[in-house]
């Protein structure tokens, strides 16, 4: 089955064909790293890992940039307000580097947690560019579209008149009209509603700051780069002047990845992206997922009320990336028990390499329309459940969970997991045996135990639990 995908951009399914196969190329708007990533912003990631593992199953070759916004995202996600990074400094009485490094370093690990591909190029500045490494690039973006005539000076920055790129309402649909009579503060200098900051001045309070360098066209004035001009500079640097697949959040479309298209196009004469994909947004027990209402969870969080990373990814996959789910926790503890069951019947399979190669290609092209993960997971389950004594299904299985991502058999290093329930059960088991002197009841636990891949080993503060690897 052809690879289709939803494009915001046309608001319909298209097949993928990509400029220059076998490669794609690939964007992922990344975090701002003032703060740890919630799980509401995590599933952007798991969702372009989910786009990745699919676009590699079709023969792809995929060269994914996500980047690393460290400054110039203000607080308002527009042009007022203060740098992110600077309340996270002020936050914690750190610098700001020390902030960057913290909170990126938070991200990498919440990546391999959820078993993100992309993790494996942490740290590459190929595969996760920082914005602040690349302020020669953006300048010179800047002057280019000053060359083009598409910005003015105020007296706090420098803009982009929207004016001047009649396509700008298209993308996210905008009644521009709509929203200037709607405007309710004073837009000070700034021309029109929609104009954007590109760069903006630093104070002239003699203050040096830490983040902040020449500016573009030759203004005598220290400041910094805009949010948006950061994603076009480094997206283009990489990967091209057209890329292949921009994702993001939905949150994305009316102002970020409508002022990516805008300057970017108006930079080059070319388009921006080729296909635009976007994830819906995370509720909480039917609430907006915001800090001010407390309801944001990180995976930590998670994992204190013992769920685990890849129960998190299995729940996620369980809707479609472009529908809005509700995360409660009797949802997510409920597809940790359905994760748990799946690992049984697969770890409980007759052991074997041979692969059903007509269900597997099935399950492919379930997730070739459109990344249909719920059908996926739900044909997965079904798979199993209907073929758990055929000597093909175990493989079979394995080969469908690693598209998906999820760690099946729990391959990672011990810190990185929480056991399975199953698995705690017998341990549960092995350790009354053991208080009623049953030897052979606790030994044949051990045995069964280690045969699901886990080492028990007694010790004087009890049974202790090691992964290892079952010999296939």
């Amino acid at each position: 089955m052809m690879l289709r995908l939803y494009n915001t951009a046309t608001r319909t399914l298209e097949d993928f064909i990509p400029q220059n196969p076998p490669t794609v190329t690939m964007y992922n708007c990344g975090p701002t790293v003032y703060n740890y990533a919630h799980i509401g912003n995590l599933r952007a990631y798991v969702f372009a890992d989910v786009l990745r593992r699919t676009l590699e199953q079709n023969g792809y070759q995929v060269n994914q940039i996500i980047n690393i916004t460290d400054v110039g995202h203000l607080i308002s996600d527009a042009d007022e307000g203060e740098d992110k990074m600077v309340i996270g400094a002020t936050r914690e009485g750190k610098s700001v580097e020390e902030i960057i490094t913290k909170y990126t370093d938070a991200f990498y690990a919440d990546l391999e947690a959820l078993s993100i591909e992309a993790a494996q190029d942490k740290g590459l500045e190929s595969h996760f560019p920082r914005a602040t490494h690349h302020i020669s690039e953006q300048i010179a973006l800047i002057n280019t579209l000053d060359e083009e005539g598409y910005t003015y000076t105020t007296s706090d920055g420098i803009y982009f008149d929207t004016s001047k790129f009649p396509r700008y309402p298209n993308f996210a649909k905008l009644d521009i009209k709509g929203m200037q009579a709607g405007m309710r503060v004073d837009m000070g200098e700034k021309k029109h509603v929609t104009d954007f900051a590109l760069w903006k001045f630093s104070p002239s309070d003699g203050v040096i700051r830490e983040q902040e360098w020449n500016s573009p066209l030759g203004i005598i004035r220290k400041g910094f780069p805009g949010w948006h001009i950061e994603c076009s500079a480094m997206a283009m640097k990489y990967l091209g002047e057209t890329i292949d697949i921009h994702t993001g959040g939905v949150d994305h479309i009316p102002v970020h990845h409508t002022n990516e298209i805008a300057q970017s196009e108006c930079a080059t004469g070319k388009p921006f992206a080729r296909y635009w994909m976007h994830s819906a947004f995370m509720n909480v027990d039917g609430q907006k997922m915001s800090k001010s209402l407390g309801n944001t969870f990180t995976l930590a969080n998670l994992r204190e009320h013992g769920i685990s990373p890849e129960a998190f990814r299995y729940w996620l996959l369980t809707a479609s990336y472009r529908t809005q789910v509700n995360f409660t926790w009797e949802a997510v503890k409920g597809a940790q028990q359905g994760l748990s069951k799946l690992t049984k019947i697969i770890s409980s399979s007759p052991e074997s390499t041979d692969i059903d190669q007509d269900n597997l290609e099935k399950f492919k092209a379930i997730l070739n329309n459109d990344l249909d993960t719920p059908n996926a997971v739900a044909f997965l389950q079904e798979y199993t459940k209907h073929n758990k004594e055929s000597r093909n299904v175990r493989q079979t299985a394995i080969e469908m969970c690693n598209i998906l991502g999820i760690d099946v058999l729990f391959r990672r290093p011990i810190d990185n997991f929480l056991f399975p329930e199953f698995v705690q059960s017998l341990m549960s088991d092995r350790k009354q045996a053991r208080d009623t002197r049953n030897w052979a009841e606790s030994d044949r636990l051990r045995d069964e135990i280690k045969r699901l891949g886990y080492e028990v080993k007694d010790t004087p503060e009890g049974q202790k639990l090691e992964h290892i690897e079952v010999a296939k």
